[in-house]
């Protein structure tokens, strides 16, 4: 079920990363309950005028984002825990990685953009419009060989989600 080909680097400070609607957050709560380490959601940490523009339908650009990114650092900067964040690009992952101080595990949630697509079709109530969809796909790029994590499924249930990721974890 994982793209791991290599152990992991433990550690108790986790993103869970993906595109809108992959399950960032439904994994990123589970996993610190069972590790009984704090969650936070990064899209509380964005500040207002990102969550606008994404209401309005307009992709964040890597300005935008950086001081987003530098928050989610800070969260994991010297604790242990789990943010869920998109970390959709491997310079955000480096910038989290540089600002944040010591090892990360990333948990890349992935599935194609038809099944993402229907999620959101169904999710209501969340600043993040299906139309932004395919802006995040675009500037996807997976995780790389040199990099502390996983690629999981997003299309399997949440409990074998979590089963494999904390299986990962603990090398």
């Amino acid at each position: 079920m994982t793209g791991l080909t290599k152990p992991l680097v433990p550690s108790k400070r986790i993103v869970v990363m993906g595109v809108s609607g992959c399950g960032k957050t439904s994994l990123g709560q589970r996993l610190a309950q069972a590790l009984n380490i704090p969650f936070t959601d990064g899209d509380d940490l964005h500040p207002a005028r990102n969550i606008a523009l994404m209401a309005q339908g307009q992709p964040l650009t890597d300005a935008d984002r950086w001081p987003w990114l530098d928050r989610v650092a800070q969260v994991l900067s010297g604790a242990d825990g789990v943010v869920a964040c998109s970390a959709l690009k491997r310079s955000y992952r480096d910038r989290i990685k540089a600002r944040g101080g010591g090892s990360l595990v990333f948990v890349h949630l992935a599935a194609p953009k038809s099944v993402i697509a229907a999620r959101l079709a169904q999710r209501a109530g969340h600043f993040m419009p299906a139309a932004l969809l395919d802006s995040q796909y675009v500037i996807l790029e997976p995780l790389s060989d040199d990099e502390n994590g996983t690629t999981l499924p997003a299309d399997h249930s949440l409990s074998d989600l979590l089963a494999t990721a904390l299986a990962a974890l603990q090398g």
